[in-house]
């Protein structure tokens, strides 16, 4: 059975399922070189059926308890700047956060504003008990955000994974359920 996604709304972000239309501009946004390179996940060259299968995936994954994706959407402008999300890890109880944004909307606090939004989600919503996420050490970006929500450095994955034949050092930070509420008052 397939269950209702949640939207998210933060100051400047609606945080919702992604639909079938926004393959093209998930295509164009994350089919950029600069996002590829930052990212372990995204191809290059990315092309539009790639766009469509990974968003065919989210609503099982979703009904399935095993992750959950969200379109970032600035509401101003009806405009798509990235993607965020969490991978569920049922049997832990834990999740790994991940996100991109579109190099046109890079240095907007974006990725920050969607992740703290998140984080309270997990915590609060789904009694997530830790959240982790990693960067590239090469993408030092990615982990001035993952600083500012909060999490702390768990350590460094020396050569951890292999993108485009570079093996890459990979830093991991993480934040628990009870210092996220000790750190919003609950």
């Amino acid at each position: 059975m397939m269950k209702a996604y949640p939207t998210l709304t933060t100051d400047r972000l609606i945080l919702r399922k992604f639909e079938e239309t926004d393959a093209s501009i998930v295509k164009m946004l994350a089919g950029d070189y600069e996002i590829a390179k930052m990212t372990l996940n995204i191809p290059h060259p990315y092309e539009i059926q790639m766009a469509e299968s990974w968003i065919a995936t989210h609503q099982q994954e979703y009904d399935d308890d095993m992750g959950v994706v969200f379109a970032m959407v600035n509401p101003e402008y009806d405009d798509l700047v990235g993607a965020i999300g969490l991978t569920i890890t049922q049997r832990f109880n834990r999740a790994e956060l991940g996100y991109w944004v579109g190099k046109a909307h890079w240095g907007r606090g974006y990725a920050t504003e969607a992740s703290l939004e998140i984080l309270k989600y997990a915590f609060e919503e789904l009694k997530i008990n830790k959240i982790t996420a990693t960067h590239m050490t090469r993408n030092p970006a990615s982990g001035r955000v993952i600083k500012k929500i909060g999490m702390e450095y768990e350590g460094l994955l020396r050569q951890h994974a292999l993108k485009w034949d570079q093996f890459l050092d990979i830093a991991a930070y993480g934040i628990l359920a009870e210092t996220w509420r000790q750190n919003h008052g609950e």
